[in-house]
């Protein structure tokens, strides 16, 4: 970090205060930040406050009196770059041309104008003086070179030959006054790719603005180059697309940049999907199975707002699988409820519990990517008619089997929260079914297995019953109370859906009759 001075273009103040000036590790000058070039302004001015009460008086414009020594790659007629300032540099500040003796206005301090001089190639023989005026009285002025600015700005061509010979230009409201300095340099440079390295992402898509806007072909496409081959980190890539999307109708083949994020195949590639829910389903390693479904549903959920999502298109592929599952589990369930079963070794029997639990999980992570889409209606249909299955379910060991009571929880907590509606006969059917199996299994469900919710399973059960009609609510509620009334809270606790139903049936009946009384009696 080297320095430049700044002193008072007021003759009777000469005091010096040193500002930080940022400079590349190529040894390229980068014009400070201004919010470094006012925070040490204000803090040396806070530093120079004399100690007394009294206040200074307002100090006026301010102006670099010493630049710093910089070198940089030119052109074959070019020498490094180095920063000068001529006796007349005072003299281009706005605010000298304002009135000499400005009215006093109390508490009213006339606003500050940072300058900073800096001159690229042979200072000698600079022809054409530029002052970039930017933001909160920041101005820079750059001696540099008419040929060199015409042969790679067509913006800086067109300007110059639009005008007569002249010595200076000005560039008001410039936006970003440190890259356009730098952009400007990198003209006198023999390779601006090379001076990109070690840049930032964000900083080189500052360069490639300002490159762009002054038509400086041979600085965009070094740019281009740059973040083709950088690696884009987290809001970097989306920055990068959005900054580059547009350069597409030019010739600076930007297509290549774009393929990182985008393929040239006009259809969505549904065998890749195909490919990677087959894999995942056919995991037999628990921590890789286990992470990776976690990450597939994370990704899904994160686009659930496009339409065109893969989850959508490939719904069918989803339900070919849930189908898969459904008649291996049968087929295992039916395996492991055989009378000859029970005799055989643990050894042989081992195997088929484990290939029930990783088919039961299977479908369990299945039948949740089709709720959060709220496309599971055909897979309530499919598992409320599976009364063999259900049959069967009691025949096995209590741990071999849960992870099914998990797909039918999970069903009831999508009803209850609205994400697919089923026909009545639908919900009773999965009712009638699977409520019962998910009863035996609820001590287990509630002990054993971490991923289960008791509150929003109670609430998405008692919220299904309650969308029947209420002879039906009656019939699953009373059956419900005989078995809590034994077990407590070994079953699922329908106490809210037990009280709504005892409104709807002894209550409201009476509340509706008195009203109707009353209307009639008026």
């Amino acid at each position: 970090m080297t320095e430049f001075k700044v002193g008072s273009l007021d003759a009777r103040a000469t005091k010096i205060r040193n500002v930080p000036i940022a400079v590349t590790p190529e040894g390229f000058w980068c014009c400070p930040s201004q919010a470094v070039l006012q925070k040490t302004m204000k803090n040396q001015n806070q530093q120079a406050k004399p100690k007394g009460g009294s206040s200074p008086l307002a100090s006026k414009a301010s102006s670099v009196q010493r630049a710093p020594t910089i070198s940089s790659e030119r052109r074959a007629h070019s020498t490094p770059t180095r920063s000068r300032i001529n006796s007349d540099e005072q003299k281009c500040s706005l605010a000298e041309n304002s009135t000499p003796n400005p009215p006093k206005v109390v508490n009213d301090r006339p606003q500050k104008q940072h300058k900073i001089s800096v001159g690229f190639g042979q200072p000698e023989m600079s022809d054409l003086k530029v002052v970039l005026y930017g933001k909160d009285g920041v101005a820079v002025k750059m001696s540099v070179h008419r040929n060199i600015l015409a042969e790679n700005s067509t913006w800086f061509a067109d300007k110059l030959s639009r005008q007569s010979p002249v010595s200076s230009m000005e560039v008001p409201d410039c936006e970003d006054v440190e890259i356009y300095v730098e952009t400007v340099g990198l003209m006198y440079c023999n390779d601006a790719k090379q001076r990109l390295i070690k840049q930032s992402v964000p900083r080189v898509l500052r360069i490639l603005k300002v490159a762009e806007l002054l038509g400086f072909q041979a600085c965009v496409l070094s740019c281009l180059e740059y973040l083709e081959a950088v690696p884009w980190v987290g809001e970097e890539e989306e920055n990068v697309v959005s900054s580059v999307r547009h350069l597409q109708s030019g010739n600076y083949g930007v297509s290549s940049i774009l393929k990182r994020v985008c393929s040239d195949l006009t259809s969505p590639p549904n065998e890749t999907f195909v490919h990677i829910i087959e894999l995942v389903l056919k995991s037999n390693e628990d921590r890789g199975r286990r992470e990776m479904k976690s990450l597939v549903l994370k990704l899904l959920k994160e686009n659930s707002s496009c339409t065109s999502s893969p989850v959508d298109i490939y719904v069918e592929t989803l339900y070919s699988s849930c189908q898969n599952c459904l008649e291996s589990l049968l087929t295992l369930f039916r395996q492991a409820s055989a009378n000859d079963f029970a005799e055989q070794s643990l050894d042989l029997k081992e195997p088929v519990f484990r290939q029930i639990a990783l088919e039961a999980d299977n479908l369990l992570w299945l039948a949740e990517i089709l709720a959060d889409r709220n496309a599971a209606g055909d897979f309530a249909v499919m598992w409320s008619n599976q009364h063999e299955f259900a049959e069967l379910h009691s025949k096995l060991p209590t741990k071999s089997r849960h992870l099914v009571s998990c797909v039918t929880a999970r069903l009831f907590v999508a009803i209850g929260k609205g994400e697919m509606l089923p026909s009545k006969d639908t919900r009773k059917l999965l009712l009638d079914v699977w409520l019962q199996p998910l009863m035996d299994d609820y001590n287990w469900l509630q002990h054993s297995c971490r991923s289960f919710d008791r509150k929003v399973v109670e609430e998405g059960i008692g919220r299904t019953i309650l969308t029947l009609p209420l002879e039906d609510q009656q019939a699953i509620l009373l059956s419900w109370l005989g078995s809590f009334l034994k077990v407590g809270d070994s079953c699922p606790n329908l106490q809210k859906a037990f009280e709504v139903w005892w409104r709807r049936t002894f209550v409201q009946p009476y509340v509706e009759q008195g009203s109707q009384s009353q209307l009639g009696r008026s």
